[in-house]
């Protein structure tokens, strides 16, 4: 009895022991993305699936979010792994850009590839009467969550074109799917987004109402005065009803890490990534602009020893 009892008394140590082990292996990884009706959301429920599958010591989570400045604050304390974020809140951010909603310079910030480019997508009802940016003055706009990077971009855009928020007869800081709604219900005349092409709530706003993609000329882009804003252009038939190109802004995304995720996990996280960018495209076409051949340029910070090692050994760092 007494040799039973050691034996099972040993077997329960072992089997504690192991459970410990485990536990103290499982991995924990949570996307930052922005609202469900933008783009970062189903990339970064993209992201929980391939990491899910392509690390199995990782549990992966997605988390909604008032996009670029809130997760790159989380990122900072520690309370994500991997974030999408526009290129100029995190340059504000490295930097420590008080009004741009960084108190103190974000040093913790690593990062792990450049992705795919907004679009700055003004976009009124047809009933508004705007067509140009000097149209904007008077009417009612929504211009994004509170500082977040489609908020920071609409300050940008809005200066170099000679607008303030007082110029306008009301402002909402709303995220996409609401300033859409609020459209429909005439309660606004127009939104800024800034996003990928094809974003769902402006696809869901040209199939209510008529819209008017309202150009920003490159003059304006030029006057921002940031190498991150670049001239582009919104393709004819981008949205129901949008027949022509229309100038625009883009600005890179990123995604992005910290310090404290070990170099292994931020080399499987790259590395997974770029194994599975066809399931990233299945989530939103804009992942099509995401290539290795890209992934460090214009990185506003440091990258993460883990996606260093994977660039090194693709070639795509000497």
């Amino acid at each position: 009895m007494r040799r039973l009892l050691g034996t099972l008394v040993a077997a329960c140590a072992l089997s504690l022991a192991g459970a410990g082990s485990a536990l103290a292996q499982q991995q924990f990884i949570n996307v930052l993305t922005g609202g469900t009706s933008g783009i970062y959301y189903p990339l970064g429920v993209s992201l929980t699936q391939i990491y899910g599958k392509a690390i199995p010591t990782a549990k992966a989570t997605v988390q909604s979010t008032k996009a670029s400045a809130e997760n790159l604050n989380l990122l900072q304390a520690g309370r994500g792994e991997i974030a999408l974020t526009l290129g100029d809140a995190l340059s504000l951010a490295w930097k420590g850009d008080a009004d741009a909603g960084f108190k103190t310079p974000l040093n913790k910030l690593r990062g792990v590839s450049a992705t795919y480019s907004n679009y700055i997508q003004i976009v009124a009802s047809a009933d508004s009467g705007i067509k140009t940016m000097a149209d904007l003055k008077g009417k009612r706009i929504s211009v994004g969550a509170p500082k977040s990077g489609t908020e920071l971009n609409a300050r940008s855009i809005l200066k170099a074109a000679g607008l303030t928020y007082g110029d306008f007869a009301k402002v909402e800081y709303l995220p996409f799917g609401e300033s859409v709604e609020l459209i429909k219900n005439r309660q606004l005349d127009v939104t800024l987004q800034s996003a990928g092409l094809g974003v769902a709530s402006i696809r869901d706003l040209a199939t209510s109402v008529n819209i008017v993609v309202v150009p920003i000329p490159a003059d304006v882009v030029a006057k921002v005065g940031d190498a991150a804003y670049q001239s582009a252009m919104i393709p004819a038939n981008t949205y129901q009803g949008q027949a022509a190109d229309v100038p625009t802004a883009a600005i890179a995304n990123f995604l992005v890490t910290h310090e404290g995720v070990s170099e292994e996990l931020g080399y499987k996280m790259t590395k997974a990534l770029f194994e599975n960018l066809d399931q990233m495209v299945s989530a939103h076409a804009a992942a099509k602009q995401i290539s290795l051949q890209n992934a460090t340029k214009g990185m506003p910070v440091p990258l993460h020893p883990g996606a260093e090692k994977y660039y090194r050994e693709k070639g795509v760092l000497k």
